[in-house]
């Protein structure tokens, strides 16, 4: 059965966005972290947006983006990040049937959850969430030890 799920589309938006890999309790994210950061890269320079905060941590990521005036088009760059990276790291031996069927490769949940950032204190919750999150997780004592995070603004743009 198909779902009915909508995502918000809002051209030139702040999207705040959870992605995850398909195992959680992986840390297929920082041991591969130079293949996830050249995917990402790479369709940041194809697809222009901004990145005003992002965490990676070993099974998902955290990120808030403000899109190009006129576009709304995030799924095309998640599915553009995620698989340039599942191209730069080995294949699950442990695919299902359905995800050989579709091409997949098993790395990453097929969806990811988004939230369009509706005002300043908002984007302020969510900046700290993904400040504190390596916290949260038990990875470090303080967000500023945590290596995989960039946290670029202290007020929303």
């Amino acid at each position: 059965m198909m779902s009915n799920y909508h995502r918000a589309r809002v051209p030139g938006g702040i999207y705040f966005f959870t992605v995850n890999l398909a195992v959680r309790g992986s840390d297929l994210l920082i041991r591969h972290i130079d293949e996830l950061r050249a995917s990402y890269g790479a369709v940041m320079r194809g697809m222009a947006f901004e990145t005003q905060a992002v965490v990676i941590l070993p099974d998902h990521l955290h990120a808030i983006w403000r899109l190009p005036q006129g576009d709304a088009d995030f799924s095309t760059r998640w599915k553009l990040i995620k698989g340039g990276f599942s191209k730069r790291v080995s294949l699950d031996p442990s695919r299902s049937y359905s995800k050989v069927r579709k091409g997949e490769r098993g790395i990453w949940q097929r969806r990811f959850w988004e939230h369009c950032i509706r005002d300043e204190a908002d984007w302020l919750a969510h900046m700290e969430y993904i400040r504190w999150n390596p916290v949260k997780h038990g990875l470090v004592e303080v967000p500023e030890e945590w290596p995989h995070m960039s946290v670029k603004q202290s007020a929303m743009p």
